[in-house]
């Protein structure tokens, strides 16, 4: 009897060691693989190519030592069409945001027609500051735009996008309304079809959904929809089930991926976004309704926004703190202010109208 459980225990022993030794070697291929390196990015090569001025090249983003706030610069890319080594312009800019102490996590998606000042380029939309000069500018900007260090970047495309939500089994979520539009310089291969309701979204449907901008609230219904549908990814992230599949999901987006950030880096953002659930995460679109400065650039309507109010309004939701009052101001109620189960927020309709870009202003 006690052979037989010195067996059992040995080889219950044996699995587990083979296990963690198998989680292990596909965590460290895949953070091998999507780490950038200076001789060898395998998404951004051709940036050496274009017009980089010293700004871009010799720009360094600030180190994190584990005890201060994080923000990591989410980038989607959209590559149709472009020749080799292009650098395309970021179809998506979003920064997450963890403070460890209070392990609080904040989600804001950045409007990409948002006018504003890219270092060694002068004033252009948010959106170009990818292509000028490569991640490491796009970081810088945002940076100076929220008034935060940004420390790390992840870039993905359309592949990657629809590789992680195929990998981790789709996504139920609710469709608002009947989504549908039709390109056919692309072959119709991103034509965007869904129906209003409760739908299960693979990774093609999925990228519809967060891709969809062809009504009148357009950038801005749509940024809030990606903030809806990435919390949701995130929220299915944390679940038993996608931790048990992690090896299946790294592998799965591994070739579409690239980061600055290192395998002790991923190890220790990893521990803390599992701490910081998802389902309080505060999601926010940048720049706010109430701040946005509707202009007209060259013959084309843009975005623009007071850069120190925008970073207030940024410092006061840090602070937990209704970024509508002054510091100094006291809230009407005691609760006035604070987030409960839903701290997305709600765009208020007749602003998102008066603010929306004229049709024809962006590219899709």
């Amino acid at each position: 009897m006690v052979r037989k459980i010195k067996w059992i225990f040995l080889t219950a022993l044996f699995l587990l060691l083979v296990a963690v030794g198998y989680y292990t070697y596909a965590f460290l291929h895949f953070a091998n693989n999507i780490q950038a390196k200076p001789d060898n990015t395998k998404l951004f090569s051709g940036i050496t190519a274009q017009n980089t001025t010293k700004v871009s090249e010799t720009y360094t983003p600030p180190k994190w030592e584990g005890k201060q706030r994080v923000n990591v610069l989410l980038l989607g890319g959209d590559s149709r069409g472009l020749k080799k080594n292009e650098i395309p312009r970021s179809d998506t800019l979003m920064v997450a945001s963890i403070d460890p102490i209070t392990k609080k996590a904040y989600l804001f998606s950045i409007l990409r027609d948002t006018y504003v000042k890219i270092p060694g380029y002068g004033d252009d939309r948010i959106n170009s500051a990818l292509a000028l000069g490569g991640p490491n500018l796009a970081m810088r900007t945002v940076g100076d735009l929220l008034g935060i260090p940004i420390q790390y970047y992840v870039y993905t495309d359309f592949k990657g996008f629809i590789a992680l939500v195929d990998a981790i089994d789709g996504i139920d979520i609710e469709v608002e309304k009947d989504m549908k539009y039709s390109d056919s310089e692309d072959g119709h291969e991103y034509d965007i079809n869904l129906k209003k309701g409760m739908q299960h979204l693979n990774g093609k449907t999925a990228l519809q959904y967060v891709r969809f901008r062809h009504d009148a609230l357009s950038d801005f219904a749509r940024t809030e929809r990606q903030r809806k549908f990435i919390q949701a990814v995130a929220e299915k992230m944390q679940s038993t089930s996608s931790l048990i599949k992690l090896p299946r999901i790294l592998n799965s987006v591994d070739p579409y991926i690239e980061t600055n950030l290192t395998t002790t880096d991923m190890l220790k953002l990893g521990s803390l976004g599992y701490e910081a659930k998802a389902s309080g995460m505060v999601s926010e679109q940048i720049p706010p309704s109430e701040l946005l400065i509707e202009k007209r650039v060259g013959g084309a309507d843009v975005l623009s926004v007071n850069r120190d109010k925008l970073q207030s309004y940024i410092k006061a939701l840090f602070e937990d703190r209704d970024p509508s009052l002054s510091p100094n101001q006291v809230p009407a109620t005691k609760d006035h202010g604070k987030g409960g189960t839903n701290n997305s927020k709600t765009t208020n309709g007749s602003a998102v109208l008066s603010s929306t870009p004229k049709t024809g202003s962006v590219h899709n």
